[in-house]
């Protein structure tokens, strides 16, 4: 069966290789798509990684990240807004589907979380005339609202989409099972995202019970909770036929084990959702 529809972000092998390891990795693997982070490519070079990128014949099912737009005054907010632009212009050079989004949470001090979403709203605002330019779509990526204060105050994928529909073209949505599958409005919102032509990315992992650390516990496909069939199913109703992107943060196991195994357990189990 054919790996096409299957992405790796490369976070789920940030212990193991750097940016043009991970490429071998996954080649050897049968993978053509990944999803590398700002700070792999950094360490690696902006012009060494879009050079093994194009070389490998890898497509990117995106760039993480941007975001992190509130900040407690004027000046740290403008200077977001820059960072942002840089993205923008590395994703372009690295040609990513999509620079994904994670908005940012409260500013140290403030317990204001409306005006955070505010501050959000107009940072995206104030980068879309560069990323239409560079035609770069921005996905916003809701996170569980448990990541409200410190990572993304945006935590639905309806209010994501609201904030889609203010800010118009070029913004839609990464869709990350493990941030939202629990959502009661989950099929109504992702039906509504494909109307709307807005879903840009699929993310995969599993919810795992327990859950031991809630930022670096993220299990492997089938380990967990999460419908991931039905998950999928209501994403291809919705119209999204793209890659299903493995991104699975894990301190005490899978970051643990070999590069290989983790990229082979991938593959397994993305075949056998896939039969």
């Amino acid at each position: 069966m054919s790996l096409d529809g299957l992405s790796i972000n490369l976070a789920t092998v940030r212990t193991h290789y750097n940016l043009g390891q991970a490429v071998e990795a996954c080649v050897r693997h049968g993978i053509r798509a990944i999803d590398p982070w700002r700070d792999q490519v950094a360490t690696f070079g902006l012009v060494e990684s879009a050079r093994v990128i194009k070389h490998n014949g890898m497509r990117l099912t995106g760039y993480c990240r941007g975001g992190m737009f509130p900040a407690a005054d004027a000046k740290g907010r403008a200077a977001a807004i820059d960072d942002n632009k840089r993205a923008i212009d590395e994703a372009a050079t690295l040609g990513a589907d999509c620079l994904v989004l994670v908005c940012g949470g409260l500013p140290p001090g403030s317990r204001d979380i409306s005006a955070a979403r505010r501050m959000v709203a107009d940072g995206i605002a104030a980068i879309l005339p560069h990323a239409r330019a560079a035609k770069m779509p921005l996905a916003i990526e809701p996170l569980h609202p448990m990541y409200a204060a410190d990572r993304n105050c945006i935590n639905t994928l309806g209010q994501a989409l609201d904030l889609c529909d203010e800010l118009g073209d070029g913004v839609g949505v990464a869709i990350d099972v493990y941030h939202v599958w629990w959502d009661p409005d989950l099929a109504a919102q992702i039906a509504r995202a494909g109307r709307e032509k807005r879903i840009f990315a699929h993310h995969i992992c599993d919810w795992l019970v327990p859950t031991r650390d809630l930022l670096n516990d993220r299990g492997m496909m089938g380990d967990g909770v999460i419908d991931l069939k039905g998950f999928r199913a209501m994403i291809e109703a919705a119209g999204f036929h793209g890659p299903q992107e493995v991104e699975i943060f894990s301190t005490e196991n899978w970051w643990k084990r070999s590069g290989d195994e983790v990229i082979a357990t991938c593959v397994e189990r993305y075949l056998l959702a896939s039969a």
